[in-house]
């Protein structure tokens, strides 16, 4: 006799009880993650030495501003030169002649605060602390958060990164073409449970020895390389918030499966170079850092870029072998915006299910019980679509339509059949069923092992008038 199981943070009034087992009615959506936390950006929730450290840096920011002297002398532009450039001075300067002196200076000093604060910018960001921007606030913290709220160390962060992106014309990497080969290396694709934007780094691509030596064959291609990914971290950071309350890094997934090793002397230089750069020039814009698939030469890689990485860095850090990437994976992202080739439900150009109706719901599952899923079919014509994944799978799975009529047969949807882990790559199973009188669907998933599985699950119901 099945034993019955219990609904993992589910609400009770959702759930029935039948002849000893569980039915759902309603999807509930799995709960988000609460393993990892970021920094609270609002001033009110900071401690008393980080607000002193945040103030002396804004105080040393304001100056140098004011001072002209953030960047190198021969650098500061004259002209509109992007997101970090100084104002165009006019050709001639008004000079007091009169008796309007004093208000003809105060407006000349006025206009030239106007022309700092809207051209010194930061990815869109004005700097000058005293225009009292939160956004401001924000990007300084990062500094102050990479530096361990050491005020000269984060102040030197801050202009060598602006001297980095004036001397590399970072600014214009967003305009720049790569074509689209290096389109597949990485890419972003929805967000977690906390609201990161994900960002997918593909690997295995390189294996392909054309597009290897293409990218990293020589110092040109690495240049190349390394601007293709510096737009990449560009375009990821116009999707955040960049203020108190908002979302303001993202999630970096890398993809281990078939990449080259720490051998290829190429590749060991270009990594080194993206790491330094973007650890260096984007402080504090990764959430955090998952490897998944990882090798057995990972470790002999992650020991040598280790010394080029901090401590905070490296706290990010979390690695899965290929057993364990959907588990881990979903620890972080909603199931629902897990690419199917990881062991979600999202799928390209999926049609049926959209954004209002993609949530997917997570039951527990014990050993040696079984769970019944039950989809009201009421309305006659209607289709009933669902798709489900039982993590690390060996569980039994049939699909049967029920009519309300009690003269009427039950249909058999689909017969009993073992669903196991090979399977999980194709992504979760989808059925439909169109009924021609009303009753309800049941699907019965039957844990016969020793060990509780996570079921994932859910569905929708389209009306015949729909269809």
């Amino acid at each position: 006799m099945a034993v019955e199981d219990s609904i993992a943070q589910e609400q009770p009034s959702k759930v029935a009880q039948e002849n000893g087992k569980v039915f759902l009615s309603e999807p509930t959506a799995v709960e988000k993650s609460s393993s990892y936390r970021e920094e609270s950006d609002f001033l009110s929730d900071l401690k008393d030495f980080e607000k002193k450290a945040l103030f002396e840096l804004k105080s040393q920011l304001e100056e140098a501003i004011l001072g002209n002297c953030l960047l190198k002398k021969e650098d500061q532009p004259e002209k509109n030169d992007g997101n970090v450039m100084k104002a165009e001075k006019g050709d001639e300067e008004a000079q007091p002649e009169d008796a309007g002196e004093e208000k003809a200076t105060q407006q000349c000093e006025e206009k030239k605060f106007e022309e700092i604060n809207n051209i010194l910018c930061l990815w869109g960001v004005p700097l000058l602390p005293s225009k009292g921007r939160e956004a401001t606030d924000v990007i300084l913290l990062k500094f102050l958060r990479a530096r361990e709220f050491k005020v000269n160390d984060a102040f030197e962060m801050l202009k060598n990164t602006l001297q980095w992106r004036k001397d590399g014309n970072i600014d214009s990497v967003l305009e720049e073409e790569f074509g689209a080969e290096l389109g597949s290396a990485a890419y972003m694709n929805g967000i977690d449970k906390e609201g990161h934007p994900v960002c997918y780094n593909i690997y295995g691509v390189f294996a392909e020895e054309e597009l290897y030596k293409k990218t990293f064959g020589t110092d040109e291609n690495r240049r190349h390389f390394l601007r293709w990914r510096f737009q990449l971290m560009e375009k990821g950071i116009q999707k955040l918030d960049l203020r108190p309350g908002g979302v303001t890094s993202l999630l970096q997934i890398n993809d281990l499966k078939n990449s080259p090793g720490p051998s290829r002397k190429e590749l060991r230089i270009a990594m080194k170079q993206a790491v330094g750069a973007l650890q260096d020039n984007y402080p504090e814009y990764v959430a955090r850092n998952i490897f998944i698939n990882v090798p057995f030469w990972f470790y002999a890689l992650n020991a040598l870029l280790s010394p080029f990485l901090t401590q905070r860095s490296k706290s990010k850090f979390v690695v899965a072998r290929p057993a364990k990437v959907t588990d881990t994976l979903l620890k972080y992202i909603p199931a629902e915006e897990v690419p199917v080739q990881y062991g979600g439900f999202k799928r390209e150009n999926d049609f049926e299910f959209s954004d209002q109706d993609a949530a997917v719901s997570e039951i527990s599952i014990k050993a040696g019980s079984t769970v019944t899923i039950e989809i009201p079919a009421e309305e006659v014509g209607s289709t009933s679509i669902w798709e489900l994944m039982v993590l690390n799978w060996e569980v039994n799975y049939k699909a049967e339509f029920v009519p309300f009529d009690q003269g009427s047969y039950t249909i058999i949807v689909q017969k009993s059949k073992k669903m196991v882990s090979q399977s999980l790559e194709a992504g979760p199973i989808r059925n439909t069923f169109i009924n021609n009188e009303s009753g309800k669907l049941i699907l019965t998933i039957d844990n016969t092992s020793s060990k509780k599985k996570r079921l994932l699950y859910r569905y929708k119901t389209k009306k015949s008038s729909s269809l």
